[in-house]
């Protein structure tokens, strides 16, 4: 009866434990990428030098907004 117990509880502590650490990392994640965006301006403007478009300062603002608004949702 005792080893169902101990079974039991390692079993219970393992589930609680990875779903812990699945919202800690999640949390650290998303605050990681608000600090250190993945893509700033000078890469979107190359990017679009790239894709043979000339990059003016509206559309470039423009471009960013619409991917920080995508990331806030």
């Amino acid at each position: 009866m005792e080893t169902i117990w101990v079974v039991l509880i390692a079993v219970a502590a393992l589930i609680i434990g990875v779903a812990l650490g699945f919202f800690i990392a999640r949390k650290y994640m998303m605050s990681y990428l608000k600090k250190n965006p993945p893509i700033n301006e000078q890469m979107l403007r190359t990017l679009m030098m790239q894709m043979g478009q000339k990059p003016s300062k509206k559309k470039i603002n423009q471009m960013m907004r619409a991917m920080n608004n995508q990331a806030d949702k």
